[in-house]
């Protein structure tokens, strides 16, 4: 693929964004086209090295925040007539209530799903604090000429630990599962937003 044909496609993919940060990437991706082949590499294997256009416009798209491409998006919208105004305000009622509605909804699942995760890591804090906690006082009953409880505190305590460190690894898994799929959404509402309109 030419310099041109990379920067006509990624142009293409980047429809909907702020106009200035279209030309900024654009240019930035030029002049690094530009400083591969005067460092030696052919048009093709410098686009080549760049990446994929639809991996870059992902990666651009998720560092434009929402309220940017919004913002754009409202300002290239048409005039609204009046009578469409008028539509608008006499189904407000309807339509205000459902979304309302829609968002709490939307809004519930994403609270409750944090606090599965915030649970988690609580269970994993108690473990580890009742795994030390019963090794210190089995050690203490060990002293104490109470071996045999000792080494049942201790070992419940090692117990307590062992779950803990299998439930940092739960715990851990699921924040990152979470934070990718909060990443995903946001992406996926921006490319809503950015969606080219059909004729």
């Amino acid at each position: 693929m030419t310099k041109l044909n990379f920067l006509f496609e990624l142009r293409d993919k980047l429809k909907g964004l702020p106009k200035n940060e279209v030309d900024e990437r654009l240019n930035f991706y030029s002049e690094m086209i530009e400083d591969m082949v005067e460092e030696g590499f052919s048009e093709e294997e410098a686009v080549n090295k760049i990446g994929n256009v639809n991996d870059i416009s992902e990666q651009i798209i998720s560092e434009i925040p929402l309220t940017k491409i919004a913002k754009e998006k409202i300002n290239q919208k048409r005039k609204i007539k009046s009578w469409e105004i008028s539509l608008i305000i006499v189904g407000s009622p309807i339509w205000f209530s459902l979304l309302i509605a829609f968002l709490s909804v939307i809004f519930a699942l994403y609270v409750s799903l944090w606090s599965v995760i915030i649970s988690l890591w609580a269970v994993f804090a108690s473990l580890i604090a009742c795994g030390f906690a019963a090794c210190f006082v089995g050690v203490a009953f060990c002293f104490m000429k109470k071996g045999v409880l000792g080494l049942v505190m201790i070992s419940a305590g090692l117990v307590c630990l062992g779950f803990g460190i299998l439930m940092f690894l739960v715990s851990h898994y699921a924040t990152k599962g979470t934070i990718l799929l909060t990443k995903k959404i946001a992406l996926a509402i921006k490319k809503c937003f950015i969606k080219k309109e059909e004729a």
